[in-house]
């Protein structure tokens, strides 16, 4: 069981739902890589509208369903992981935002392999 608790970095990238590394979306390769890495815990988030350095408007309308919709990726771990990790995130973001936060972790416990969330 994995436990991280107190002190953490958050590492936040921005980029877009339609961008890939070798035609995989790019938000998974990078959750893929931090899995890899052994960070303890990246989850990806879809956006409904945003904007970034292009200035254009991304939406979910249902007039604009084909835009490129925001995405964020967050990951979490102890700050020298999570600085560890950047080279990677260098070799994969070319347009995008990259945003380092401190942050507390109050809890958290992985749970074992084939353990579900109920109890037995």
């Amino acid at each position: 069981m994995t436990r991280l608790t107190g002190r953490a970095l958050r590492a936040t990238i921005f980029i877009g739902e339609h961008d890939t590394w070798h035609h995989r979306p790019l938000y998974s390769e990078i959750v893929h890589r931090a899995h890899r890495a052994g960070l303890a815990g990246a989850s990806v988030f879809r956006g409904v509208e945003g904007f970034g350095a292009s200035s254009l408007i991304h939406t979910s309308r249902i007039l604009s369903l084909s835009e490129d919709l925001p995405v964020a990726v967050v990951l979490v771990d102890t700050e020298e992981r999570v600085r560890g990790f950047l080279p990677e995130l260098d070799e994969l973001v070319a347009e995008g935002l990259v945003v380092l936060d401190d942050c507390e972790v109050v809890r958290y416990a992985g749970r074992e392999r084939g353990k579900g969330r109920g109890k037995a």
